[in-house]
C-alpha cells in the first residue's frame, strides 16, 4: 500500500476514493505517506443498516484512516435517498459536514436514478455518477452536463465497464454470451486504430467536459502506473457513438451488480 500510494503521489493523484468494506481504510491509515497529498471520499454503509449505523460508520472511516476530515462523504446508493427516510439520511450527512468532518457530501448513481434532478433538489456538492465507453448515456443525454450546470461536481465511476471492457468472448457469464459479438467488434475498431481498450476508455472519460474526476480502481503499484501511461498516452482519433453498445442498461447493470458482489 505505502508502494502504491506512493506511486500514485509522485505522478500527482490527488484524490483516494474509499469503501468502507474490507480492509482498505486501515491499511490507507497505516500507510499515508507524510505530509500527505491526498484527499479522500468516502462512502456510506447501506441505509437498511440504519441512520445511525450510517453516521458512526462513516465516522469511523474517517478514525481507521487516521484523518481529522475528509473531502467528501457519500450515500454509496442514491435510492436511498428517494425513499421514506431519504431526507432523514441527507440531514445527517448535513449534520457532519457543517461539523466539519467532511467538505461536502454528495451520492453514487446511475443514469436511472435520476441524478441530476436530485442533486438540484438535495443541492448536493458532488455525485458520482457510471459513465464509460460502453455505456455513454450519462453523456449523451446530456446527465452529466444538467448536473455540472446545478452546481455539482462530476465523478465518473465504472470507466472500465467493470472490467468488461477487456473480457473476451469465453469469459463472460453466459447471460451476457450475446454481447460478445458487440465487445468484438469494439475490440476491432480499437485494433485498427491501434489503440488498446484501456486508453480509448480514459480518452473518452477525459473527453467529457463536464467531469471534475475520473475514478479508476487498482489492486497494485503497476496497476497504477498501467493506468497513468494510458492516460497520458496521445488521444486517440476515434468517433465515440461508433464505440457503445446499442442497448447498454442490462449490461451494465449486470456489471454493477457484480461489482458489488465483489467489493
Amino acid at each position: 500500500m505505502r508502494f502504491l500510494l506512493q506511486t500514485g503521489s509522485d505522478a500527482g493523484v490527488k484524490m483516494i476514493a474509499t469503501k468502507p468494506g474490507g480492509d482498505g481504510e486501515r491499511l490507507l491509515g497505516q500507510a499515508w505517506p507524510f505530509p500527505s497529498p491526498f484527499r479522500v471520499t468516502v462512502q456510506t454503509v447501506a441505509l437498511s443498516e440504519g441512520l445511525d449505523r450510517v453516521e458512526a460508520r462513516a465516522r469511523r472511516s474517517l478514525e481507521r484512516m487516521g484523518l481529522p476530515r475528509g473531502e467528501a462523504l457519500l450515500v454509496n446508493n442514491a435510492a436511498d435517498l428517494a425513499g421514506a427516510e431519504g431526507r432523514a439520511l441527507w440531514d445527517r450527512l448535513q449534520a457532519l459536514k457543517t461539523r466539519g468532518l467532511f467538505r461536502s457530501i454528495g451520492f453514487c448513481a446511475t443514469v436511472e436514478d435520476g441524478p441530476a434532478l436530485l442533486a438540484r433538489r438535495l443541492e448536493a456538492d458532488v455525485v458520482q455518477i457510471s459513465c464509460n465507453l460502453l455505456d455513454q448515456r450519462a453523456a449523451a443525454e446530456g446527465v452529466l452536463d444538467e448536473i455540472k450546470a446545478g452546481g455539482a461536481e462530476v465523478h465518473l465511476a465504472s470507466v472500465f465497464a467493470g472490467g468488461l471492457l477487456f473480457a473476451v468472448g469465453d469469459e463472460l457469464p453466459p447471460h451476457l454470451a450475446t454481447y460478445a459479438q458487440a465487445l468484438s467488434r469494439t475490440r476491432r475498431r480499437l485494433a485498427e486504430r491501434r489503440c488498446d481498450p484501456m486508453q480509448a476508455a480514459l480518452a473518452y472519460a477525459f473527453s467529457l467536459k463536464a467531469v471534475d474526476r475520473v475514478v479508476a480502481s487498482v489492486a497494485s503499484a503497476a496497476e497504477l502506473r498501467a493506468i497513468l501511461a494510458a492516460a497520458h498516452a496521445p488521444g486517440p482519433d476515434l468517433s465515440w457513438p461508433e464505440l457503445a453498445l446499442e442497448a447498454p442498461a442490462a449490461f451494465t447493470a449486470d456489471a454493477r451488480a457484480r461489482i458489488s458482489s465483489a467489493a
